[in-house]
């Protein structure tokens, strides 16, 4: 067995590139959509959680049903539901973006970037377009 440590060679292990991390790489926007991805299923589980306690409530009877709708009539109460109504629109692109990935559509530059935006920006006006047509509803 030859010995890769001799005076010509350095060892093999120092020869071996370091892996990248987050200071090597540039914010590509494409990259922030995969965290914002992920962030964005996190936060679907939380607003699962906002669910269930919701329709707890309506099962329980008036005053629990009443606790609710206070939280969700106030401005914090709003403001989540305004989070978890993006949230979920914009894992929901996201996850049409993967498909088309994962189908070998939308791989190549242009396309890349389109779809992130088209994630970004559909995500917001999707969450605009419901809860306006909540104010219009009330």
């Amino acid at each position: 067995m030859a010995d890769l440590s001799g005076p010509t060679t350095a060892p093999v292990r120092h020869q071996r590139p370091l892996s990248p991390h987050l200071q090597i790489y540039t914010p590509m926007l494409t990259m922030m959509m995969s965290i914002a991805h992920r962030i964005t299923g996190v936060a679907l589980y939380v607003g699962t959680l906002l669910l269930a306690w919701f329709l707890i409530a309506l099962a329980s009877g008036p005053d629990s049903f009443a606790t609710v709708a206070w939280f969700m009539d106030s401005i914090l109460g709003k403001l989540v539901l305004l989070g978890f109504t993006w949230a979920l629109f914009h894992h929901l692109l996201g996850g049409l973006r993967h498909f088309l990935w994962d189908s070998g559509w939308g791989m190549d530059h242009p396309q890349r970037e389109w779809l992130a935006q088209g994630t970004l920006i559909g995500g917001i006006v999707l969450t605009v377009l419901v809860w306006a047509a909540a104010f219009a509803l009330r």
